[in-house]
């Protein structure tokens, strides 16, 4: 039984560009999906979809660049894990390479970057970090 699902994806997400595969399948929950959804608003992954195979599925295809294969994301890092809580104001909220990177918040309204943290003034728990 997977207990912290969020890190779950990000580590099958990982595990899939090590080895360079084109589509990774995690876990369909209301959290991986907002947080599939930001990664492909951003531009980091191609599409996100519910699977064929099976409802609880969602299928990522992943990005990336050039004729080397060179993966779209270069870093995932879970940043508040079920044990160890961190939050944060939108003032405080750390920039991932000078802006470079995305945050993902958990705030009081919804899943969100950083950015859109700072621009609606709230803030919350820090998910993860990606760049």
């Amino acid at each position: 039984m997977i207990y912290d699902t969020i890190s779950d994806m990000l580590t099958r997400i990982r595990n899939a560009y090590l080895v360079k595969h084109e589509t990774v399948y995690v876990l369909n929950t209301k959290i991986n999906r907002k947080i599939s959804e930001i990664l492909k608003k951003e531009g980091y992954i191609e599409s996100v979809n519910l699977s064929t195979n099976s409802l609880q599925k969602l299928e990522i295809t992943l990005k990336y660049l050039g004729n080397q294969k060179k993966p779209g994301i270069t870093n995932l890092k879970r940043l508040s894990w079920p044990g160890l809580r961190f939050y944060s104001n939108y003032k405080d909220i750390p920039p991932v390479l000078n802006g470079m990177g995305v945050v993902i918040l958990s705030t009081s309204k919804g899943i969100m970057t950083d950015r859109e943290a700072r621009a609606n003034k709230v803030g919350g728990e820090l998910l993860c970090s990606i760049w």
